[in-house]
């Protein structure tokens, strides 16, 4: 059995799950596309092929291997997109919370069968249906659990609104021990550049102390002081619009002072090593033409 346990971002991590690119289908139609970013790379004709991004994902399973972490990779569909782990289920605790995703994409869902399989029937959480919440809303820092929302009354109009106020309320309830602290995010369909589909797409801890943040991502200035006051003004580092656009709040940490970033973060990545943090670099930038990077293609089950 798998002893889940996962209370923050950064902590040592031993066991993860890793999505696959590997016989990813065509490239989709612009109606089936589920997120501005993806859509540009349809119409321009630069959506990612399938073998690069294959070679991006594997780099990334050589690290963990490097790391001596534990993958356990999703069962094969032909055709099919499952590189996004984080959508479909998230770990709180020793919890594995099931996500209330997309109709489109149960699939993924069920190829992860052999991993639940591994966990105490106890400790898997199957949301009622008005509950929507996908992992990359979600992120854990210790006593706190921060969620992305949108509050907007077109909340149904946005194919980008992943994580719905019933979402933070089941969260709430479930662990009535926890700070549960939610941010109303800024939502585009149709410009990427102004979406912040997930939280981690605007925000994430690093390290013991220290997060990376895009302001604008948050609908509300509060929520962004909400962090400032939290965290500290000066272990915030600020990334711009196209710094956001090109995903790289979504980095993934295997330890409080080892990350896994994409290699053209050059400002990020100086800043993290000037911190004291190991940057192992991976090329990503192919999967996240996908409006993904490594934190959304990665679901931590165990960590330290």
């Amino acid at each position: 059995m798998l002893s889940l346990k996962v209370t923050n971002e950064t902590s040592r991590l031993r066991a993860v799950v890793l999505g696959t690119a590997i016989s990813n289908g065509p490239v989709p139609l612009i109606e089936e596309a589920y997120d501005p970013k993806s859509i540009e790379h349809i119409k321009a004709g630069t959506y990612p092929l399938e073998a690069d991004m294959v070679k991006e994902m594997e780099a990334v399973a050589e690290i963990f291997k490097k790391y001596n972490v534990k993958v356990f990779r999703p069962k094969l569909i032909e055709d099919y997109n499952q590189i996004f782990a984080r959508d479909i289920a998230f770990v709180v605790g020793n919890k594995f919370i099931k996500a209330n995703i997309l109709p489109d994409r149960e699939q993924e869902l069920e190829a992860l069968q052999d991993v639940i399989n591994l966990i105490h029937p106890d400790h898997i959480i199957t949301p009622p249906e008005e509950v929507h919440i996908e992992g990359g809303d979600v992120m854990l820092f210790n006593d706190h659990i921060f969620i992305g929302t949108y509050k907007g009354d077109d909340y149904s109009s946005h194919i980008t609104a992943r994580t719905n106020l019933e979402g933070v309320k089941f969260i709430k309830e479930l662990f009535p021990d926890k700070i549960v602290k939610e941010f109303d995010l800024a939502k585009s369909n149709i410009e990427p550049r102004d979406n912040a589909l997930h939280l981690d797409c605007c925000f994430q801890p690093v390290g013991r102390d220290k997060a990376i943040i895009y302001k604008d991502g948050f609908r509300d200035e509060s929520d962004y002081l909400y962090l400032v006051d939290l965290f500290g003004a000066s272990n915030l580092f600020h990334i711009s619009r196209d710094e956001m656009y090109n995903m790289n709040s979504n980095i993934f940490s295997i330890d409080e002072n080892v990350v896994i970033s994409e290699v053209k973060f050059l400002r990020l990545n100086t800043w993290l090593r000037s911190k004291g943090v190991i940057v192992e670099e991976v090329p990503y930038a192919e999967i996240s033409k996908q409006e993904g990077l490594l934190r959304c293609s990665t679901m931590p089950l165990i960590r330290d």
